[in-house]
């Protein structure tokens, strides 16, 4: 029998962005930035999404471009007190229940942050394994070598993967390796298999569309 898998993003997908915690790590990324390089804060932020845009994180950038070692960059941006953001979600646990098949994070968080993230949100028994972005070597998502990272992983192939993600820009690789691909929100994509507003439709959505048993 094949092995399916479910691969979710984190940020702004197993939770929504309305929790304010992405802009207030936003922010810290920028603090960062202009304290470690001695930045304008409007500098700051320009080259945060310069990164973004290039490297798919704003840490492998300052990698690529200033030798930085990921651990500095993990301990100030990622040290937030979570709770003031997450808390236990039942209606996601249910879901996640209710949805067939074992079930992945991939994540350019940190494996330490997405387990804390899970740990809150009360469903980190949903899911069989988590790939934080040092997993595949800080490449993270775009990065097509993380995805076949995780694949050879998981041992299966893109044809066994539902991913489900928020970016466009990160269901392109894993189109171009054959998975079923779910972008989260209201920015329309024609190439996408599925668009769905809200995770809670995910089931519906699913349901109404023929994929791969």
């Amino acid at each position: 029998m094949r092995r399916r898998y479910f691969l979710f993003d984190l940020d702004n997908t197993l939770y929504p962005e309305e929790t304010g915690l992405i802009a207030y790590r936003d922010r810290r990324i920028e603090e960062f930035l202009a304290r470690t390089l001695g930045l304008e804060r409007a500098t700051a932020v320009a080259l945060r999404e310069a990164y973004r845009q290039k490297y798919g994180t704003t840490l492998r950038g300052l990698m690529e471009n200033h030798g930085l070692d990921p651990r500095v960059y993990f301990a100030y941006v990622y040290n937030v007190d979570l709770g003031r953001f997450l808390r236990p979600d039942p209606a996601l646990a249910a879901l996640l229940d209710r949805l067939p098949w074992p079930k992945a994070v991939f994540s350019n968080s940190p494996s330490e942050q997405i387990t804390r993230v899970l740990a809150l949100l009360g469903v980190d028994d949903r899911f069989e394994r988590i790939f934080g972005l040092e997993f595949a070597d800080y490449l993270g998502k775009p990065h097509p070598e993380a995805y076949r990272r995780v694949l050879t992983a998981l041992g299966i192939a893109g044809e066994d993967c539902i991913m489900v993600d928020d970016s466009p820009a990160n269901l392109i690789p894993a189109r171009e390796l054959g998975m079923t691909t779910v972008l989260l929100g209201q920015e329309e994509v024609p190439w996408v298999d599925l668009r769905v507003e809200s995770l809670f439709a995910l089931e519906e959505a699913l349901l109404g569309k023929s994929v791969p048993a």
